[in-house]
């Protein structure tokens, strides 16, 4: 809401509070709509100043309202001033196979940060963001170096392994860069061949980086390994558990979180809930749980309280995570105070969230 002298009120705005005069009577009540008539009743009543609703006000989910807000308005602006900034960086090293420029990163990093007051807010506004088509690629990574520094907070780490994660989610998919665009976001499955072209981009990546005198080893390693899983079923080497880099399993979680969390051609992006839904399914097993479930936990951590829409419809608060194993599937307390334990529902799911 925002304050608006009497004298510019304008016809169709919508009162934002219930309005009383100096006895403390009922002048207008919240939600009128403006017209001449309340005009000059204010006047009448000697009223100089009323509260109307902003757009934001009109939000019926929490993501509307964080996309509203002048917080994300201005994350928005400097995101998007640094982008060409950060794809001009990376180009120039792919054509140039030369690489000078981390202390831009950084400056990149910390100037795009800065905007979000907390972990969660700066979640909130990449959850918001729409790249263009020919920017996703770097949007992607630009996200997820955004994200580990929130990610790496959760995991505790020191700063120096903080800074590192930062550049492997800078660089981690820069093989990507190699390839086609219309191979890499495709809408439709990919063929067989397609795939194997596509899982090329770790080496490409990997040959980008190994030489630079100013890439960490923790950077290649991330950059080679990064769809490398726990249970030995990713590429390119099928590693297992412990034979696959601490980095490259940090950057593993963040590339599939950054993934789930953005919007594609094929679909929108998926909540909170569905998010940790996916990891649960298989997460366990190809991730490393140890550094998985702390993530998981923040994340479901982060929506106590919102409301949220089943898939049948139905509107409940989230009242507390019960069950560490179904961090997916909360606690909800209806209006009228009853509860639903979504763990003991398996036919219900969160669709939407407030």
């Amino acid at each position: 809401m925002r304050d608006v002298a009497r004298m510019a009120l304008e016809n169709g705005m919508i009162i934002g509070e219930d309005i009383y005069n100096y006895q403390n009577e009922l002048v207008i009540p919240r939600d009128t709509t403006v017209d001449a008539r309340v005009i000059k009743k204010l006047e009448r009543h000697s009223i100089i100043c009323v509260p109307v609703k902003e757009e934001i006000d009109f939000a019926t989910t929490h993501f509307e309202k964080v996309r509203l807000s002048k917080e994300f308005q201005t994350f928005q602006l400097t995101y998007n001033n640094c982008m060409p900034i950060y794809s001009k960086l990376m180009n120039r090293f792919v054509e140039t196979g030369v690489w000078k420029s981390t202390s831009q990163l950084n400056d990149i990093y910390l100037k795009i940060a800065a905007c979000a007051k907390t972990g969660e807010a700066l979640l909130d506004f990449l959850y918001n963001m729409l790249p263009r088509e020919d920017t996703m690629t770097h949007a992607h990574c630009l996200n997820s170096a955004l994200l580990a520094g929130v990610f790496g907070t959760w995991w505790e780490l020191p700063q120096e392994d903080m800074l590192l994660l930062v550049q492997c989610g800078f660089f981690y998919d820069i093989g990507k860069l190699r390839l086609p665009q219309d191979l890499l976001w495709k809408s439709e499955k990919l063929t067989d061949l397609e795939y194997t072209k596509l899982k090329t981009h770790t080496m490409l990546g990997f040959e980008l980086l190994k030489d630079q005198p100013e890439i960490s080893e923790s950077v290649i390693k991330a950059t080679l390994q990064h769809h490398e899983r726990c249970d030995g079923s990713g590429y390119p080497s099928r590693l297992r558990g412990d034979k696959i880099n601490i980095f490259a399993k940090y950057i593993a979680i963040i590339d599939a979180y950054e993934a789930m969390t953005s919007a594609r051609t094929y679909r929108q992006p998926l909540n909170p809930f569905q998010v940790i839904a996916n990891f649960e399914q298989e997460g366990y097993e190809k991730y490393d749980k140890t550094l998985l479930q702390p993530i998981l936990y923040h994340i479901a951590a982060t929506q106590l309280g919102f409301m949220v829409r089943l898939n049948n419809d139905e509107e409940a608060r989230v009242s507390s995570i019960i069950n560490k194993n179904h961090l997916s599937r909360p606690l909800l307390k209806r209006e009228d105070g009853s509860t639903i334990d979504l763990s003991a529902n398996p036919e219900l799911s969160i669709a939407a969230i407030f």
